[in-house]
């Protein structure tokens, strides 16, 4: 099973007044002040349309921090990735879209965040769009009797309020095209980027060495054994699990996992997170008075 899609509904509690900020700077469309003139018109024929400012420069200091503290904590919990990419403020107007496209050098994980009031929104469009699993391999297991149309081929992910939807960015992905609405405060409105480093993550007294040093010596030749007969594997699988007291492995789980290998190659690639669960499950450490929490990503290359 593949987790390259995670979706949080209410992620940030200060997403009304980040919200609130951007609807100021548009309230007098008379006025032409100097913080309007901020707007880069991203076109690409093609490929790119839509309206886009760096994030951290657009809103207050300390609200884009509270939003930027929790992106980065969020994502180092739960993909073992320690910082972001300098996330982009992006406004989609009549016409604004991206077509399909991939995101391969920029970051293991991509993230959307929400500002869009869609349950009340004046477009169409603007979903997030990402192709499926089954035509990224689509001839494995075809069936020419069965019917296809686009919800078949892609998924499309609604913009909601509050929304953080992350994401594995070699995926093709892009944004329908909006259409009814020329206001930017009636738009699609996001905050987008990557995940960045991934490296492993302690909350807790177990040092990140000693971790480190039990992953080179016990983990890693198990893997690197599971990949001996040339396993053609890519991505990033992220592992969660608690070192307690006692220094042994509670509570062990995939929290996300991106890897892919040709279909015919499931299986294989099926046992190699196998091997990575037994073998991080296995694992003992020095004793502590309290617990520790552990994100822990593997990463694969080829």
């Amino acid at each position: 099973m593949h987790r390259s899609v995670v979706i949080v509904d209410r992620f940030f509690e200060g997403a009304v007044a980040l919200r609130a900020h951007f609807d100021r700077r548009f309230a007098r469309p008379r006025e032409a002040t100097a913080d309007r003139f901020v707007w880069d018109w991203w076109h690409v024929p093609g490929q790119y349309t839509a309206l886009r400012t760096p994030a951290y420069h657009y809103f207050p200091k300390r609200a884009y921090d509270a939003f930027h503290q929790r992106l980065v904590w969020w994502g180092r919990r739960t993909l073992g990735c320690h910082d972001v990419s300098p996330p982009w403020l992006s406004c989609y107007v009549d016409g604004c879209e991206q077509q399909l496209h991939g995101d391969l050098p920029h970051g293991h994980w991509a993230f959307v965040f929400s500002l869009t009031r869609w349950q009340t929104r004046r477009f169409r469009g603007g979903e997030t769009l990402l192709l499926r699993d089954d035509v990224l391999d689509w001839w494995s297991g075809f069936r020419s009797t069965r019917s296809v149309e686009e919800p078949d081929v892609l998924r499309a992910v609604p913009s909601k309020f509050n929304r953080l939807v992350a994401f594995d960015p070699r995926i093709p992905h892009g944004v329908r095209r909006v259409e009814g609405t020329k206001d930017p405060r009636e738009g699609r409105l996001v905050i987008h980027g990557w995940f960045l480093q991934p490296r492993p993550f302690v909350e807790g007294p177990l040092p990140v060495r000693a971790l480190q040093q039990q992953i080179d010596e016990q983990v890693s030749p198990r893997l690197e054994e599971a990949l001996g007969g040339g396993l053609p594997v890519a991505g990033l699988l992220s592992l969660g699990f608690l070192v307690a007291p006692d220094g042994g492995v509670q509570k062990l789980r995939v929290l996300c996992d991106t890897t892919r290998v040709p279909r015919p190659l499931e299986r294989e690639r099926h046992e190699l997170v196998r091997v990575a669960l037994r073998a991080v499950g296995s694992l003992k450490f020095p004793g502590h008075r309290r617990a520790s929490r552990v994100t822990l990503p593997l990463v694969f290359e080829r």
